[in-house]
Formats: structure tokens, sequence, C-alpha cells
């Protein structure tokens, strides 16, 4: 089968020749500019081979056009860090203004994923990644505990505030598609905790925000909904309208894979344990999470995965070794 069709089989429930695979990382160097993150994920994929791409744009994209200011360390292992956030105060969401998706870092990434469709070609889905409404505003806060005081004192004011950014990711989703995105990874990063919110607080702040982003790219070929984090929500959000989710199924505090696999009819991604097993010396213990999430799920409707963005010093023999495993169905029969 070509990746596509893989793809496309697997979050049918099909029969495939071999489990689809795919991990992703960032490239805090070369992702400043949209020529170097195209080529950067290009070569990644290259190298790799893998079933579909997931972006990973520049690591704070989604909130420097608005005035959250970083200072970028041209070191691929070392992430930017902020050095002035543009909400200081309650009422800074009065100004937030509805950013177009074809101007500044926005469209930088949009020229990224031009450059992407066309280095890839038709073989190979890939998504853009897309933090969700209430997720991007906790980075222009950069506070949780501030985000939690806000909802619970000042819920219009935020609430203001979440409009505009869902109406400008809404947008930019939409032209994540026009750019030749097979879809967006939707990413939750620490907001979809239980230990920061309720299930109540996420409807009402995160839930009717999604859904609006969502609902832009619902003629997608492939959305994922990937919940961060431990002790997430998973499964107060699996219905949501996409076609997979991811999450860290290896932390004690999460559902499982099988778990999941049970109580819903989207595909999951994932099984590795990206923060440990894939930095550890040892290559078998990748290769026996990959085992163990072929067990749990059947090879069924299961993508394999990270939990997460693995760290860039992750070496290259591991991912290489994982890699080569799924190379061959008969690997993972002998297993």
């Amino acid at each position: 089968m070509d990746k596509r069709a893989r793809i496309k089989a697997t979050l049918k429930g099909e029969a495939v020749d071999r489990p689809a695979a795919s991990f992703w990382r960032h490239f805090y160097r070369e992702e400043t500019s949209a020529k170097g993150l195209a080529e950067a994920m290009l070569e990644f994929q290259k190298k790799y081979d893998w079933d579909f791409m997931k972006v990973n744009p520049r690591a704070e994209y989604h909130v420097e056009d608005w005035g959250n200011i970083y200072a970028y360390s041209g070191n691929d292992h070392i992430k930017p860090k902020l050095k002035e956030g543009c909400i200081k105060d309650v009422d800074d969401w009065k100004n937030l203004g509805v950013l177009l998706p074809d101007k500044g870092v926005l469209g930088e990434q949009l020229e990224a994923l031009t450059l992407i469709s066309k280095g890839l070609g038709k073989d190979v889905y890939f998504v853009m990644t897309v933090f969700t409404p209430l997720s991007i505003a906790l980075r222009l806060v950069n506070d949780a505990d501030t985000l939690v005081q806000w909802i619970k004192e000042a819920p219009d004011a935020l609430h203001q505030g979440l409009e505009v950014i869902t109406e400008t990711f809404a947008d930019f989703s939409r032209a994540c598609l026009d750019r030749g995105a097979s879809g967006i990874f939707f990413a939750t990063t620490d907001c979809a905790r239980k230990d920061l919110l309720s299930s109540e607080q996420y409807d009402v702040f995160g839930r009717a925000y999604d859904l609006k982003v969502l609902d832009a790219v619902k003629d997608a070929d492939f959305n994922i909904l990937h919940v961060c984090k431990s002790n997430n929500m998973l499964n107060h959000l699996l219905d949501y309208p996409v076609h997979a989710v991811n999450w860290d199924a290896t932390d004690e505090t999460n559902p499982t894979l099988g778990e999941v696999s049970k109580h819903t009819a989207k595909a999951v991604i994932g099984g590795v344990d990206h923060t440990k097993h894939l930095l550890a010396n040892n290559p078998e213990k990748i290769i026996k999470d990959a085992k163990n999430a072929y067990n749990e799920t059947g090879g069924k409707k299961w993508i394999l995965g990270g939990g997460c963005t693995f760290s860039p010093q992750v070496r290259e023999s591991k991912l290489m070794a994982l890699r080569n495993v799924f190379a061959d169905l008969n690997d993972i029969i002998r297993w």
C-alpha cells in the first residue's frame, strides 16, 4: 500500500499491509523562516519515510503576531524563551484584534506549507499544528494561575479574547487546507488537564471555541485531536469531530490505547514513551512500547507514534531502529 492508502484504510478500520507510523519534532534553528522550516520538515520525512507528516511549525507562531516577543537561541536543542508577553492585565483582552492568516508570522507558516505541499507531492498526508483557542490564551497570558483566576473572576473579558483567537485560527486553519494541508493537528497543550480545570470549565472556555475551529476544517481528510500532558481530559473530548486522537498513552495517569479504542470509533495514534524511552540508550525499550501498543489495539485503527513532540536530543539511531521494524509486516508478526 502507498502511504495515503494506508492511512485511509487505518482510519476506516480496514486491513493494512502494516501499521502506519509517524513521529515529530521541532527544528528550532531552521523553523524561524518559511524556507528553513519547509526544508527541515521535508528532509526529516525523506530520512524516515513516515506514513504522514505532522508539521511542527515555528514554536511560538500562534502568539507572535499579537505581540509576544521571544528570543531564539539559534540552537536546535534550545526552544525560544519569552522576553515579553502582550496580555499583562485582564483589560488587555479588549485590545486583541483578529489577525489576517496571510500576514506576519502566520503568513510565513502558510508559505512553509506551500513549499511542503510541493515537496511532498500527493503521496503523503500532512497536517498543520494548530493550538486550541484556550491554549493560545494561556500562552498569551503565560501563567496558568492567572488564566484560572480570570476564568473565575473575569469571564466576560476572557470570552472576548477567545472570540478573537477563535476567529483568527478558524480562518488560519481553512487557509492551511488551501495551501495543501490534509487537516490540522489540534493541540490542547496544558489546558485540558483535570488538575487545572474542571470538565465544566473546559466546556465553557475550551470546547465552545474548539468546535468552531474544527467546524472550519470539517471537510478535511485527516484531522487529529492531540490532548497533552498528564491527567488529561481525553475521555471527555472523544466526541470531537476528528478522524484520530493522540495523547501520551504511556503516562499512567492517562487512559491506555486499549481503553480508548474500546470507547471510540476514531483511530488512535501513539504507544511510544517519547519522554524516557526515546531518550534511553537501549532501543529495545521503544521496540517493546511498539509491541505493547500493537497488542493492545490488535493493530486495528492504530498508528504508531509518540505521546507528543519528541526532544531534538533523541538520537537518530533510535528512530531508525523503530522505523526499520515497521518496514515489514513480517517483523511485526515475529513479535
